[in-house]
């Protein structure tokens, strides 16, 4: 209420408004569509805080007010360093507000339109805090839907934070569009997202692409007369090469802006982490490359663990990994004229393989050793062609699950897809993507065959149900060139028979 008793009014008149009797508004931070955000003391802890406030006119809305507290209960389960934190929430005659953490800095928008270009490693990093925020979200099943650089506040000791989950969708929630309105700004709008179509947390991979080529280039890489001609640039138009609009940019971060940026889902980095283990690689190429970081770059590469110190394999081009060789025989060298040891372990240890990358699989084949070995053997590459959406390998259709069985062979343990990694690699998940989820089995490895009965594969290495269509499998520690995807309950179809198809298979580091 007002100092007078009377109910608060909107805009200006706001200001030097106490909200419940503890949150005092003393200036506005800005303004948007839906609501307006005011600096204000919290008479009762004696802090500053941020409170965004609904615009009367949106509080009289049901769907607003609704997308409003699902902002303050979505934000409210995060903790996270990289997100700004809910610390309360309530409604003053009218006026829904949510109380935030005041980050005393700049937005990442202020941040580019103030310098142009972003140093290559600030970029990196900045796009890594980012990332670690929207990986929280995603990992409480949060989709943020509006990651731009408005959206993140840089505070007084250069730490990204991640903010305004204003239209964050719940990975269960309903559609996108009920009025026919793209929720999201179209400057960094995936592609899906544009079209109305169902999202997921590959939509804010996109977004986050299209943000590092801004913080790279100094401006984002679409632009067209109206927002929809926006929109429809990144449904459609190929983006632009940022090794070529910012000359001495990386292998490996272009690279990381080529992956994420994928027009089709199934083609951009399956979730944050994998995206996240390229960003880290391509700050260690960065600095490296520019002679050492300072502030929050060298505290970002610092948070890096210390197995994933090295260059990531997924994506990462041949120049970038020379770029790297060449810095070590320059180290070698330099220790050579120093007149120490060349043989020296260093410090801590060898390294640990890269994590987090893709492990290139070929060679598809069926296994049906109960039966006649022979599962719908011509589709088998279709598991592997890199179509995640059009085209499948799938068993046979049998008359009963869970026990695979049919007149010929009543009681078949199950039947599998053999997939070959080419050399003996450690995975550590295998990511099924299925057309038809609800089948389940075991995840085998073997280092040599591959085996030609079950029994010869040993314990499994993870025992999965494919609850959805793209199923992430956490696998045991284990050295293997050959995987077996061994599918022993199958999913009814239509017709009355149990089945069971895949449409891609991925194994990560």
């Amino acid at each position: 209420m007002s100092a007078d008793g009377t109910p608060p009014t909107i805009g200006t008149g706001l200001i030097g408004t106490v909200l419940s009797s503890r949150y005092r508004l003393d200036s506005k931070l800005g303004s948007g569509g839906m609501s307006t955000v005011y600096l204000a003391l919290d008479e009762t802890l004696e802090r500053q805080v941020a409170i965004k406030v609904l615009h009367r006119e949106m509080s009289d809305q049901p769907d607003q007010l609704e997308r409003f507290r699902r902002e303050s209960r979505a934000v409210a389960r995060l903790s996270h360093p990289n997100v700004v934190a809910v610390i309360d929430a309530g409604d003053d005659a009218g006026h829904p507000y949510i109380v935030f953490e005041h980050v005393d800095g700049e937005t990442l928008k202020q941040r580019i339109d103030r310098l142009g270009r972003l140093p290559l490693d600030e970029a990196a990093a900045y796009a890594i805090e980012i990332g670690r925020g929207l990986q929280s979200a995603h990992f409480a099943h949060m989709v943020h839907r509006d990651v731009k650089p408005q959206n993140v506040l840089i505070d007084s000791e250069g730490r990204a934070k991640v903010t305004d989950f204003g239209i964050a969708l719940s990975m269960e929630s309903d559609g996108l569009t009920k009025t026919g309105r793209v929720l999201g700004t179209t400057d960094y709008v995936s592609p899906e997202q544009a079209m109305g179509r169902d999202v997921d947390a590959r939509s804010d991979i996109y977004s986050l692409g299209i943000l590092l080529y801004e913080m790279l280039n100094g401006d984002v890489p679409f632009k067209a007369d109206t927002l929809v001609g926006v929109a429809m640039k990144h449904v459609n138009d190929p983006m632009p090469d940022i090794q070529r609009t910012r000359p001495g940019t990386s292998a490996a971060l272009a690279s990381v802006i080529e992956r994420s940026t994928q027009k089709e889902p199934k083609r951009r980095y399956p979730d944050m982490g994998a995206m996240l283990a390229d960003l880290e690689g391509a700050l260690e190429v960065e600095i490296a490359r520019s002679g050492g970081g300072t502030g929050e770059t060298t505290n970002v590469l610092d948070s890096v663990p210390a197995r994933r110190r090295i260059l990531s394999s997924r994506s990462v081009s041949i120049a970038g990994i020379l770029l790297v060789l060449a810095g070590v025989l320059v180290a070698l060298a330099l220790v050579e004229l120093g007149g120490e040891s060349q043989n020296r372990e260093p410090e801590g240890g060898p390294s640990a393989p890269p994590s987090g990358g893709e492990i290139a699989l070929s060679n598809p084949s069926d296994f049906d050793p109960g039966g006649d070995n022979v599962e719908h053997t011509d589709e088998v590459e279709l598991a592997l062609d890199g179509n995640a959406s059009g085209t499948s390998w799938s068993t046979e259709n049998y008359v009963a699950s869970p026990v695979i069985a049919d007149a010929t062979s009543p009681s078949k343990p199950g039947v599998g897809l053999i997939v070959d990694a080419g050399e003996v690699v450690t995975g550590r998940q295998m990511v099924l993507t299925t057309e038809n989820p609800g089948w389940s089995g075991e995840i085998y490895g073997a280092t040599e065959g591959p085996p030609d009965d079950i029994e010869g594969w040993g314990e499994p290495l993870a025992t999965y149900t494919t609850d959805d269509d793209e199923n992430v499998i956490e696998l045991n520690e284990n050295d293997s060139r050959f995987y077996l995807i061994w599918i022993t309950e199958l999913t009814d179809n239509p017709d009355g028979d149990f089945f069971a198809s895949i449409s891609d298979v991925e194994l990560l580091r």
